[in-house]
């Protein structure tokens, strides 16, 4: 896949940066039934209309905006909620640059997928070094949320 920062977690769940309009249908085609974006809506990076073409294609869509600068537990139990109501299905999840997504699936991973605290902290460094916005992040997540503490 040719999507910026593609990651292949297992045959149900596939991770990237901001895909083009083309780079979705093929998202589609390649047979994903949802796509999650943690994006902001900015218009440097972001498509037009996202949520749109996205159902056009006959996929389900959830869009939880995460501030780089302040990613939240709320923003996780929401990714979770989604990502737990599309359990079976072959799901997409994206943000800008893979970034905020590699920190999301390492908890998604540990919590839902028995990775060890090992696993998810290498995948979250996969792509990129979080910094100590992003490590309190992963801090905070794993102290509140069940099972991650």
């Amino acid at each position: 896949c040719d999507i910026r920062n593609f990651v292949e977690i297992d045959d149900r769940l596939g991770t990237a940066g901001q895909p083009t309009e083309a780079q979705l249908r093929d998202v589609a085609a390649a047979g994903y039934a949802a796509v999650v974006n943690l994006g902001l809506l900015d218009p440097k990076y972001c498509l037009p209309d996202e949520a749109g073409l996205v159902a056009s294609l006959g996929m389900a869509y959830r869009h939880i905006p995460v501030k780089f600068d302040a990613p939240t537990v709320a923003d996780f139990r929401a990714f979770v909620a989604s990502m737990d109501a599309w359990e079976g299905q072959k799901t997409f999840a994206h943000c800008a640059a893979n970034y905020r997504v590699s920190a999301f699936v390492a908890l998604w991973g540990e919590l839902r997928l028995g990775w060890s605290r090992a696993r998810a902290d290498e995948h979250a460094r996969r792509l990129w070094q979080p910094n100590e916005t992003w490590l309190t992040f992963l801090a905070r997540c794993r102290a509140q949320v069940d099972g991650l503490g």
